[in-house]
Parts: C-alpha cells; sequence; structure tokens
C-alpha cells in the first residue's frame, strides 16, 4: 500500500508540473476543444441531469460549461462536500454566479440555503475531475478522495465521464481498492471508453 501511495504522490506531482507549464492560451485552447467534444456526446446530449464540478487550480476549465448546460435547457447539479463527515450531496445550480461559494478545498460548490438537493439516482451523467486518468478509466485525484467516495453514490446507469488535457493520460494510473474508475474520458485529441 505504501508503495501505492507514494507512486501516486510522485504522478500527482509529474502531471501538475506538466500542467504548470502549459500556457494560458494553450490551455484555452484545449478546452474548447475538449468542450466541444462533451456537448457532442450522445449521453450528454441525452441527459436531462448533469453532474458537473466547478474546477480546481489543475483541472479542465468548466465554468463556462455550467452556463451552457443550463441554456441548453438541462437540470446542472453540483455536489458539496462535508470533509468532517465524509458526505456528499447534489444540488441544483440555476444562477452560478450567485448559487456557488468557495467551499472547505477552495473549489466552488452550491449554496444549500439557496440550492434545492438532487437525489443521485436522478444524475443521468457525471463529469468527475481528475489529475491523471489511464485508457482503462482509472483516475487519479488530488488525494482527498472526495469523489471517490461520490462515484459509488450515483447509479450504475450514470455514465461518468472525464474531461482531462492529453498530457494528463498516462499508461497506468496506480490504484487502490478504494479508487473508482470513470467510463468515459475527453482529451483535446480523443474520446477513451473504458477497456
Amino acid at each position: 500500500m505504501d508503495e501505492i501511495r507514494s507512486a501516486k504522490e510522485q504522478l500527482r506531482k509529474d502531471v501538475i508540473q506538466v500542467l504548470n507549464r502549459m500556457g494560458e492560451k494553450q490551455r484555452a485552447a484545449k478546452t474548447a476543444v475538449i468542450e466541444a467534444k462533451l456537448l457532442d456526446l450522445a449521453n450528454f446530449q441525452e441527459a436531462r441531469v448533469v453532474l458537473l464540478y466547478a474546477e480546481g487550480e489543475h483541472e479542465v476549465r468548466t465554468l463556462p460549461l455550467l452556463r451552457k448546460t443550463l441554456a441548453l435547457g438541462k437540470i446542472l447539479a453540483l455536489p458539496a462536500f462535508d470533509p468532517e463527515r465524509k458526505k456528499t450531496s447534489f444540488f441544483k445550480v440555476d444562477q452560478p454566479e450567485k448559487d456557488l461559494q468557495p467551499g472547505p478545498r477552495g473549489a466552488l460548490e452550491p449554496r444549500p440555503e439557496r440550492c434545492k438537493p438532487v437525489m443521485p439516482q436522478k444524475v443521468d451523467i457525471a463529469i468527475i475531475p481528475g489529475l491523471a486518468f489511464d485508457e482503462k478509466g482509472g483516475r487519479l485525484g488530488s488525494g482527498w478522495g472526495g469523489y471517490d467516495r461520490l462515484i459509488p453514490e450515483l447509479p450504475i446507469t450514470t455514465r461518468k465521464v472525464a474531461l482531462a488535457f492529453e498530457e494528463q493520460i498516462v499508461s497506468q494510473v496506480p490504484m487502490e481498492h478504494h479508487d473508482k474508475p470513470v467510463d468515459i474520458i475527453i482529451t483535446d485529441k480523443r474520446v477513451i471508453y473504458k477497456i
């Protein structure tokens, strides 16, 4: 286990280093390609309820995608994390500018007093963040385990989709028993279906 944990930590450092070298122009161009591929994905087009995230520092930008999802008439849900109780709740977001506030990790999360709860079984597609991914759907998050706890709360029929820069795809993500894979990974170069 210690070997896997140290391999994960090293991979996190390596990927963050690569992402930090990416210029803002390059990041924006790649993000636009990734976003277009997601919007073109049949699973996204058919979805009524979309679970998204507000990006962290080393994740594909999603704030414009929140607005586009709403403009398409879909129900937009975002997770709110309670790290003390290790619990996740989903909330419907209608106005990202007003409905979101910084959560415990600094990423924007729904304001429970402004947003209505969404039951996990209502989510049709879940967009899951991460630092590194492999072609088998392996996912390496930032190390706090929030999304590894979130994924099992979703129905098996909910498509779990990751957005990533091609530079975040590695040959193999070190996985432990509690690590949860994604079904589809969309990069600026390709769409990867878990094998």
